[in-house]
């Protein structure tokens, strides 16, 4: 498979028009013979990418005090305990925030409140904040998600995740398509035989499909 990934990378990249941004590259996965009505079949996987994801990624954490400080001083934006209430109110700045970041975190004791005022905003995203506790500092949390794509199926049988840009190298894009796909097909039963198709392609580009020979 890794040949054929190789080959499909190549050809997305090269049937790719120039653009005037940075494209990121995607591999989609669509499965077969899976139950994801059974909440254990379903596949969420954080994924740490040898070359990293060829941009930079933004992180927010919900923080006062001293892990508000902390969290600044390593580049990453802080919202206070009173803002996660005023975005209960305010749906359509909620949902901007949303968007604008990559990740989130939270110190421990405001998941309560997130949850209740912007779980349904940030929950269907699948961006809920992670927990970071007293003796983390979160630059260094950032510093590792930096590297970490998220793929998830939920209920469909199709899904996918970009594994980094049109800016890395083939090779860079290779190591970390091929570190998705094994993760992936490691959580299904069947591996490989549980792939009905499998493309890749640039964000703005045409979809290669990759044989997959079960």
């Amino acid at each position: 498979m890794e040949d054929k990934i190789s080959e499909a990378i190549q050809t997305a990249l090269e049937s790719s028009p120039k653009r005037n941004f940075v494209e990121s590259v995607d591999i989609s996965f669509t499965i077969k013979d899976v139950d994801l009505k059974n909440p254990t079949n379903r596949i969420k996987e954080e994924i740490r990418l040898p070359s990293g994801r060829g941009k930079e990624i933004k992180v927010a954490m919900f923080a006062a005090g001293e892990a508000a400080t902390k969290a600044k001083a390593a580049g990453i934006a802080v919202f206070s305990p009173q803002e996660i209430e005023e975005f209960g109110g305010k749906k359509g700045q909620a949902k901007k925030v949303a968007n604008q970041f990559d990740f989130f975190l939270s110190e421990v004791p405001h998941m309560g409140l997130i949850g209740r005022y912007l779980g349904t905003v940030l929950g269907p995203r699948g961006k809920m904040p992670r927990p970071v506790p007293p003796t983390l500092d979160p630059a260094a949390l950032a510093t590792g998600l930096s590297n970490t794509v998220v793929i998830k199926s939920g209920d469909k049988m199709t899904f996918h995740a970009s594994f980094g840009t049109v800016a890395q190298s083939h090779e860079e894009l290779l190591a970390n398509a091929m570190e998705v796909f094994t993760r992936v097909t490691g959580r299904l039963e069947r591996g490989v035989g549980n792939i009905r198709s499998l493309f890749i392609k640039t964000s703005m580009g045409p979809a290669q499909r990759i044989e997959v020979i079960n």
